[in-house]
């Protein structure tokens, strides 16, 4: 969930500013010549910046990643550990097709591990020192494998092209609701008046936390294939072991919080609504599926 978040809490800091400077600056003429909005200027707006905010997101992922998390870069193996992870993300990317990623590691005690960058041949991928301390070399080579795979599917790329399409409505229908309260509600005929910014700001942040239903959809299926992938370029014994490794942590009282996860799932997250927000299906779920196809 760490490549999840990271990448959305960037988004919606992008967002925030350039809708802010926007509105301050007034840069954008989706008005006609009545005062009404011309919906087809207004579209395009959005999509200039609400692709914006994502491909920034994105092109700055490893580096936000690095920043945010403390991750330590090995690019000169100090021990046998992180010779063995060197020389383990090597096999497992040349199996799976990508240039060989960065390879770091990052203070956390929780097992945690997160694959991110724009580019499958020039990625980043890390995992905490906890990880490594806990878990066995077979149930590491899986979770190498299973975010390898995120990198190789793609699904970094992928995810800004989606939040790209949701930036896009997310604006265009806070500015149409703005415009609405400042035209019909406050009676503004000129131009758009201090109603129209407020009610756009706040219908923006409102839209986009519910948009992130559709985000986290996508995150949740994406989560079975990088699954496969673990098993596939690892083994699936390994997969199935990390995963059981990771529900068994769950189970211990504040070893696992409620907070950014990799592997896991945030214990509040499990039932109704709330599940329409968790980037990551039940760890129940996922070793279910691993079992039936393997």
């Amino acid at each position: 969930m760490l490549r999840i978040g990271l990448f959305l809490l960037t988004n919606l800091a992008v967002i925030i500013v350039a809708s802010i400077t926007l509105n301050l600056l007034g840069v954008g003429s989706y008005l006609d010549a009545r005062g009404g909005l011309n919906l087809q200027s207004l579209l395009i707006f959005c999509a200039v910046f609400g692709f914006s905010g994502a491909l920034v997101s994105l092109f700055i992922s490893k580096w936000m990643a690095k920043k945010t998390t403390g991750t330590q870069i090995i690019s000169q193996a100090r021990n046998a550990d992180e010779h063995w992870l060197l020389e383990t993300v090597k096999e497992l990317s040349e199996k799976a097709g990508i240039g060989m990623p960065e390879v770091g590691v990052f203070p956390a005690q929780q097992a945690n591990a997160f694959a991110t960058g724009w580019n499958k041949n020039n990625a980043l991928v890390a995992v905490s020192a906890g990880l490594l301390q806990r878990y066995s070399k077979e149930e590491v080579k899986a979770i190498l494998g299973h975010e390898i795979g995120h990198v190789a599917n793609g699904d970094m790329v992928t995810l800004a092209l989606i939040q790209g399409v949701v930036n896009t409505f997310v604006m265009f229908f806070a500015r149409v609701i703005g415009h609405t309260v400042d035209r019909v509600i406050l009676k503004n005929e000129e131009g758009h008046g201090l109603g129209f910014f407020i009610a756009t700001f706040v219908a923006e942040i409102i839209l986009a936390f519910l948009a992130q239903i559709i985000v986290m959809w996508f995150s949740r299926r994406r989560e079975y294939r990088a699954d496969e992938a673990g098993a596939k370029l690892a083994s699936p014994a390994g997969m199935v072991a990390a995963l059981e490794h990771l529900r068994a942590e769950t189970e211990v009282p504040n070893q696992m919080p409620d907070s950014l996860v990799a592997f896991g799932i945030n214990q509040g997250m499990r039932s109704g609504l709330q599940a329409m927000f968790a980037s990551h299906p039940p760890l129940e779920e996922r070793i279910k599926a691993l079992r039936e196809r393997y």
